[in-house]
């Protein structure tokens, strides 16, 4: 069997993968995403510098970098060109270009009946004011593309919020709000592979952002039944083979449904529960392979 990683050569998750293929015999090559380049009436479909990609049984994609909306665009395309090859894509390209934009995740959610924060997203900086006060005056301003909380800020204030808006209208972005949700600095992270629950935790942040990137900490966390049910339906929702489902503990009681990341770290979660994610992903990929 040929496996690929499209990810950051010698990065932490793909050397996790790659440790954990060679333990099956599986010795993975790796490849930057930037590195592609495709072809139609001509072969290879698909290359990684010269290497050609369609020709691989399985290819992990560990990162789908930072860049200009043309670069991602393409990146995904490719990546959906791999699967017209036969080739499997994990996670597929699907889940991917879902779990990456906040607006569809979260009208994915709504719309399969899970709890997520309300949420206004619009491209005109009076419609993106007017949220403000529709969302209770309390809001997270937050990319659309993002990751690990970088970018996010929470709003309380109008006038900073009309600031905040406007500087924003420079760069022709397009405005998310979505009401800030008291959770006591903490949320839950449920791990999902092959439609298994395989770890969960809990991170306490120094404030209201819960990311580990951001300084939380990772402990871990026994969920009941309803938390694991709300991981396990928000992954399928996706339709991704493994996720990282962020849950908020309500202040107010209940649960809400924040994120589900199609591209999850598990660095924190193997520290904080010793679940190695790595060797259960790869025994699910290679088993439905096999």
């Amino acid at each position: 069997m040929r496996v690929g990683i499209l990810g950051q050569t010698g990065g932490w998750h793909t050397e996790a993968l790659t440790v954990a293929l060679a333990r099956r015999g599986i010795v993975a090559e790796c490849f930057p995403v930037t590195q592609l380049t495709a072809r139609v009436t001509a072969r290879p479909r698909l290359t990684a510098g010269s290497t050609p990609l369609d020709e691989f049984d399985v290819v992990f994609v560990r990162a789908i970098p930072a860049g200009s909306l043309e670069q991602i665009i393409f990146r995904v395309d490719a990546l959906h060109r791999l699967e017209a090859a036969g080739v499997r894509v994990v996670n597929s390209a699907a889940a991917i270009e879902r779990g990456v934009d906040k607006y569809y995740t979260a009208a994915r959610l709504e719309d399969a009946g899970l709890p997520t924060p309300r949420t206004v997203v619009t491209e005109r900086w009076e419609e993106a004011l007017a949220a403000f006060e529709e969302l209770g005056g309390d809001v997270v301003v937050k990319p659309l593309f993002g990751s690990e909380g970088r970018g996010m800020v929470r709003v309380t204030d109008v006038d900073t919020c009309y600031r905040i808006v406007r500087a924003l209208e420079l760069g022709r972005y397009v405005y998310c709000l979505q009401e800030f949700v008291p959770h006591g600095n903490a949320d839950i992270r449920v791990f999902v592979v092959g439609g298994t629950v395989v770890a969960t935790m809990l991170r306490r942040g120094n404030g209201w952002k819960t990311n580990t990137a951001q300084g939380a900490k990772g402990e871990p966390y026994d969920a009941d039944d309803h938390v694991i049910e709300l991981g396990l339906r928000a992954t399928a929702v996706l339709g991704a083979e493994h996720a990282g489902v962020d849950i908020l503990p309500c202040e107010s009681g209940g649960y809400s449904v924040l994120e589900v990341n199609t591209i999850p770290g598990w660095r924190a979660l193997l520290s904080a529960t010793g679940v190695d994610a790595a060797e259960c992903l790869v025994d699910h990929v290679l088993g439905g392979s096999g």
